[in-house]
């Protein structure tokens, strides 16, 4: 990837690099991966081709920057909870940071979900199963039964479901994150006490 400049320019370079980002995913939104050119993000964009190729040479990196971008904190949440105590508080937090960084990476998902193929080509969803592995192993006990286990998992992938099965349903989105939330929290409370329980 990019060589990283000191910070300065780093950050000057951030947002022009997030308004390309942002401005290419809601082509490839309105029009499709395939049929958007690096060329109408630029007119889009109102610069040059030769600024844009500046950041980005491909329509390919600019959806692999997007990704290592957008899950990053993902990244960040595996290494803090790697080193936390395996307690509920831990988990709880977990699953909390987990819903917001998938709010912030909605976009994304949403990309991922409609361009499987490319998502398949760049390798994007290699990485993305790395790290759902990683959180796995967080919130699952090993020695937890596997109705327990299966529980912890679920409380994941009601937070993927929110994102986008809870899209169509009316209502506030906040208040719908809201709600997902609180049942992956359920999940993962239960999971635990069981796990007490049986202990």
């Amino acid at each position: 990837m990019g060589v990283t400049m000191d910070g300065t320019k780093q950050q000057r370079r951030g947002n022009t690099r997030q308004r390309i980002q942002d401005v290419a995913l809601e082509l490839f939104a309105e029009q499709g991966y395939e049929k958007t050119s690096l060329r109408e993000i630029a007119e889009r964009l109102d610069v040059t081709k030769a600024a844009l190729y500046y950041h980005f040479k491909t329509k390919e990196e600019i959806i692999v920057s997007l990704f290592e971008d957008l899950t990053k904190p993902i990244e960040d949440l595996i290494e803090w909870g790697r080193q936390q105590p395996h307690t509920l508080e831990t988990k709880e937090e977990i699953v909390r940071r987990y819903s917001e960084a998938l709010a912030g990476a909605e976009p994304l998902f949403r990309f991922m979900q409609e361009n499987q193929a490319t998502v398949r080509e760049l390798r994007i969803g290699d990485t993305f199963k790395d790290r759902m592995r990683g959180l796995r192993s967080i919130l699952i006990d090993p020695e937890a039964q596997l109705v327990d286990q299966v529980r912890s998992v679920s409380a994941m992938f009601t937070l993927h479901a929110g994102m986008f099965v809870m899209q169509d349903l009316e209502g506030d989105p906040e208040k719908k994150r809201e709600a997902v939330l609180e049942v992956a929290l359920d999940l993962i409370r239960q999971a635990h006490e069981h796990a007490r329980e049986m202990g």
